[in-house]
């Protein structure tokens, strides 16, 4: 595979999309963010910006990297204590809070109280994926999956005028 940026970037997306996550899914978490804020705010708007965050090369790094660790912690290929901690999504491991936080400072100071809001109430496909009854294990894509969306709802925010 040619990894040129539209090849990266749609990669990224289908990787998102073979754990269950979509463009819609995301956009909603945008909307969630923003609708207080945005004048005539729509889903469309909202997956543009998506699509512009997906398109930062450490944004797909990101995903690769972390979903990758989360697959391999279903596949219990982990060294201990590292294998509990994914599978348990330990509160205090925070190294999926480090790589999601790479992917919020793409945009400014705004993504960091948008992430922490939306990590804390975990609306939409964030309770999805928080839900640990399940084999699947993602530790690090349900924080992921937040800054991407607190990334596009800075993204938006810088883009209406004041």
């Amino acid at each position: 595979m040619i990894l040129n940026k539209e090849n990266m970037k749609q990669s990224a997306k289908d990787v998102l999309l073979s754990r269950g996550v979509t463009m819609k899914d995301m956009a909603e978490l945008v909307y969630f963010l923003q609708e207080s804020y945005v004048p005539d705010l729509t889903l469309a708007r909202c997956e543009e910006n998506i699509e512009a965050v997906l398109a930062k090369r450490e944004v797909q790094n990101a995903i690769f990297t972390g979903v990758q660790l989360d697959k391999l912690a279903e596949q219990k290929k982990l060294d201990e204590p590292l294998q509990d901690m994914l599978e348990a999504d330990a509160s205090l491991y925070g190294i999926d809070e480090i790589l999601a936080l790479a992917i919020v400072n793409v945009y400014g100071s705004i993504g960091f109280t948008n992430y922490g809001y939306i990590d804390k109430v975990k609306p939409g496909v964030l309770a999805k994926l928080n839900d640990h009854s399940t084999h699947m294990v993602h530790t690090f894509l349900d924080d992921i999956v937040g800054a991407i969306a607190a990334a596009a709802a800075s993204r938006l925010a810088h883009s209406i005028p004041e």
